[in-house]
């Protein structure tokens, strides 16, 4: 059963993977056996991934690249000139910052829209051939509990997250079935990104308390949820979204917006 969870002879593509989440997921990949190439803006933050990378005996491929401005063929042409192939594909970079509704304007949600739905779109068109060529892959999407939690300032984050949400169900039935498209909708994890709940004792304290599990959740959990996703352990899953949330049924913190 075990061996299952193995991704020996695979080879990942992570993008936004210089640091939480991302960096997490394919280091974890690494830790199963894959070759990944890894992705940010930020060259020593990819530097720092690829040497955890390598030290667990498998390719790091670290390619410094801005998915909002850049091509996201070059990380497919990347893995295929190493490695031959490509058979796993996390879409993780994305975002949108919080704004009230009379704040948001038309030009945040398109923002939002390419951001988080777009530069998925792009990187797997560019991959479908390659995977399509060497019989099949695996398609991960990280959305968020936003995408389906309603809290308020995230209109365009929320909206755009549910978007890709959607998405990984419908590409799920037109890839079927030799790739499966699936995502993972992580709730408030630790990483650097939400380094100043870590620092605030009080907010802290309110996720947690509004969280059935109790805590924040860790990068690591989600990393574990991907390797799954990925693995021929799924190989009957596609078209679903897993929630690593802590249990979330309502937004486990409300920012401090004050009715209209």
């Amino acid at each position: 059963m075990l061996e299952k969870f193995q991704l020996d002879g695979k080879t990942a593509i992570v993008t936004g993977s210089g640091r939480g989440i991302g960096a997490a997921i394919a280091i974890g990949f690494a830790q199963a056996g894959a070759d990944v190439v890894i992705t940010a803006r930020t060259e020593a933050d990819l530097v720092r991934v690829a040497e955890q990378i390598t030290a667990t005996g498998r390719r790091a491929i670290a390619v410094p690249l801005d998915l909002a401005d850049e091509d996201a063929g070059v990380l497919v042409e990347r893995a295929v000139a190493e490695t031959g192939r490509v058979d796993i594909v996390v879409n993780n970079v994305g975002g949108a910052p919080p704004r009230t509704f009379l704040d948001t304007k038309v030009v945040h949600l398109e923002r939002a829209f390419s951001f988080n739905v777009g530069t998925a779109h792009a990187l797997n068109l560019a991959a479908v051939p390659v995977m399509l060529e060497n019989g099949g892959g695996s398609i991960i999407n990280i959305t968020s509990s936003m995408g389906r939690l309603a809290g308020r300032a995230f209109l365009a984050y929320g909206t755009s997250k549910a978007a890709l949400a959607h998405y990984t169900r419908m590409a799920a039935e037109d890839l079927a079935p030799k790739i499966r498209v699936n995502a993972i909708a992580p709730g408030a994890v630790l990483t650097s990104a939400l380094g100043y709940v870590a620092d605030n004792d009080e907010m802290r304290g309110e996720i947690e308390q509004n969280t059935p599990m109790r805590r924040l959740g860790d990068a690591d959990e989600i990393a574990a949820a991907a390797v799954y996703l990925a693995s021929d352990a799924a190989g009957y899953v596609t078209g679903k979204i897993v929630e690593v949330d802590g249990g979330l049924e309502a937004p486990n913190v409300a920012l401090p917006i004050p009715d209209l």
